[in-house]
């Protein structure tokens, strides 16, 4: 093999992670969330300023990895279909549209109504960027479930919970959905309207699907057993859907019942005097529901990392970034049931659950700055998925001259669960980075 000099250079651009990368803007972006939604000193000018730093730390990396990821398929675009083909790595193409839609939910609540920066066209345009997320997004779930059904190798002993990533970017943006509605309305009541609708149609998808997985995922860990290792985390996982569609049915309950009835039209449920309050009623106890049943995983969570504990350590791996999000969201979902119940307890322990998320956060942070510095961080994508001798600059821009590097595409194929490394490759490929 070439000398390892040029390594990170070259991984940044080819790694076949790329798309994991997203998941380290998904737990920032639900940081500044928890600043922006804090339950002790709110809309105080400490966290508003806190959730801004996060806002535009989020919005750096999120630039970032878009641009190394562009980089990456234009100077390999046979990358695209063999990484489309992958089992594991293709399911991680939705964390780019959930990468996005943490920025709306600051960039509408705190930047443009907070703080009135760029009025309406500013509105409208984050507007219009989520409505291209949306279109990602439904692409990334139907089209990723379709090609699990006809083109990848699954079964039950090799589930993992990112089999939860192509369904979760529907819920996840009907969320910015319903921050955008009660904005959008001052201006077009007609368009938020709209918005909302179809984002309680995304989430109802997205929750019927997820839930039916985390079904099968429950039955995966009876019959097969807990994750080994650093894997066991991923058992946090589920804690993304179900925190996430309880905040996002918790937000359209509160926009209909503040709009409901019409008052225009001939639909009687619609300009029904009781339909707003009733709806609200009927989004309030379904997150509650889908708080317990995130409590309920929080718990079998807890449970598994001690047994795992117990037996072994756990080393770190930069896919905990994936950690942060599901555990932001119920946090985030936590506080907002506090302001809707005036609860006490909601307010109390979702204060010290987002506390403890941003300890994690600050922990994982640090630890891959170091990893960053030492270059460890580049190890694997250099010294299994590229080989060096078969690379050469050509204009300045580093690209093969030779055919795909052999190991991204046997990760493509089933024999690779059982092949070479096993251990090393498990580990990078059951490993779900929600």
């Amino acid at each position: 093999m070439a000398s390892q000099d040029p390594c990170p250079s070259i991984a940044y651009v080819y790694d076949d992670d790329a798309e994991r990368r997203f998941a380290v803007t998904m737990g920032t972006g639900s940081i500044s969330l928890l600043f922006y939604a804090f339950p002790y000193g709110h809309d105080s000018e400490a966290t508003n300023i806190m959730s801004l730093v996060f806002f535009f730390l989020n919005l750096a990396l999120f630039t970032l990895f878009t641009v190394i990821s562009i980089a990456r398929y234009v100077i390999f675009p046979g990358v695209w279909s063999t990484m489309l083909s992958h089992p594991v790595q293709s399911l991680y193409t939705g964390t780019f549209p959930m990468g996005a839609t943490t920025l709306f939910n600051i960039a509408v609540n705190l930047i443009n109504q907070r703080y009135h920066f760029g009025g309406k066209g500013f509105l409208y345009t984050i507007w219009v960027v989520w409505w291209l997320d949306v279109a990602i997004s439904i692409i990334c779930c139907w089209g990723m479930l379709h090609v699990m059904q006809t083109t990848h190798n699954h079964s039950l002993e090799r589930m993992t919970a990112a089999w939860l990533l192509p369904v979760v970017t529907l819920i996840v943006a009907s969320s910015s959905g319903g921050v955008l509605a009660p904005a959008l309305h001052a201006h077009n009541p007609s368009y938020a309207l709209l918005t909302e609708t179809f984002s309680m149609f995304m989430v109802t998808i997205g929750l019927a699907l997820a839930l039916m997985l985390l079904t099968v995922y429950l039955m995966r860990l009876i019959i097969h057993g807990l994750p080994p290792g650093a894997t066991i985390i991923s058992v946090f996982l589920p804690l993304g859907p179900t925190g996430q569609a309880g905040y996002s049915i918790l937000l359209g309950g509160q926009y209909f019942k503040s709009v409901l009835p019409l008052g225009y039209g001939s639909s009687e449920v619609l300009n029904s005097r009781t339909a707003g309050e009733n709806v609200n009623v009927i989004c309030v106890c379904v997150a509650f529901v889908l708080w317990s049943l995130a409590s309920m995983w929080f718990i079998f969570a807890l449970m598994g990392v001690q047994h795992v504990l117990r037996r072994s350590r756990i080393p770190f791996k930069v896919p905990f970034w994936g950690l942060i999000f599901p555990n932001g969201v119920y946090a985030n979902l936590t506080i907002s049931l506090g302001n809707t119940f005036d609860s006490p307890f909601f307010h109390i322990w979702g204060s010290i659950y987002a506390g403890m998320t941003l300890l994690l956060w600050t922990l994982v942070a640090i630890r891959t700055v170091i990893m960053v510095y030492t270059t460890e961080i580049f190890e694997a994508p250099c010294l299994e998925d590229v080989d060096l001798g078969r690379i050469t600059p050509v204009n300045g821009n580093a690209a093969p001259v030779a055919p795909f590097p052999r190991s991204l595409k046997e990760r493509a194929t089933p024999t690779r669960w059982d092949g070479r490394d096993a251990s090393t490759s498990r580990s990078r490929e059951t490993f779900p980075n929600l």
